[in-house]
């Protein structure tokens, strides 16, 4: 009798870890089966999107640096006010205490300007400073591109047969005075 009932006890020990083991399996596949539809899912989704916009035109970026929205309207008032009389160069070709010195003073280059004021002044101010660059403590504040070494190091190799003047960026440049310094003459592509 003892052996009876260690044998229908092993018996319902051993049918409840099956039905144990099966649950298990069946839950994990259940998972797996959630996971792989969630994965195709947001696949499918992040193609679409893809795709939607690849098939927008985006305008061709003009400076060196892409400008988040937050500084565009900086920019677009520099551009304002600074290319009417010349084209107007990327921040990141001056050092950030050139910006501030050309920002304060009214005596711009030998002419007589009216400086800007609060709050245009203010907005450009924050677009010249995040996308110059610093000026090292021993420097003398740049007012010339060619006494710019950002300029000398965004013109690597480059020989220049003639001083550097903010007109004489169009000879490499040809949309400069669209503010556009990525496209270049076919003579330096």
């Amino acid at each position: 009798m003892s052996i009876f009932v260690k044998r229908k006890t092993s018996d319902a020990y051993g049918g409840l870890r099956q039905s144990a083991e099966r649950e298990f399996k069946r839950q994990f596949f259940g998972l797996l089966l959630v996971i792989v539809t969630w994965s195709l899912a947001m696949g499918w989704l992040l193609a679409l999107a893809t795709n939607a916009q690849s098939a927008v035109t985006t305008p061709e970026i003009g400076s060196v640096d892409v400008v988040p929205a937050q500084y565009q309207l900086g920019q677009e008032l520099y551009l304002e006010n600074c290319s009417t009389c010349h084209i107007g160069i990327p921040p990141a070709v001056l050092p950030t205490q050139t910006w501030k010195n050309l920002l304060q003073d009214s005596q711009h280059y030998g002419a007589q300007i009216k400086p800007l004021v609060d709050p245009p002044r203010i907005l450009v101010w924050k677009y010249l400073s995040t996308f110059s660059r610093i000026q090292l403590d021993d420097e003398e504040t740049p007012y010339r591109l060619d006494n710019s070494r950002y300029f000398k190091a965004l013109h690597p190799g480059v020989e220049l047969s003639r001083p550097v003047q903010v007109g004489s960026c169009v000879s490499c440049h040809p949309s400069a005075s669209d503010y556009n310094f990525r496209q270049l003459s076919a003579e330096w592509k």
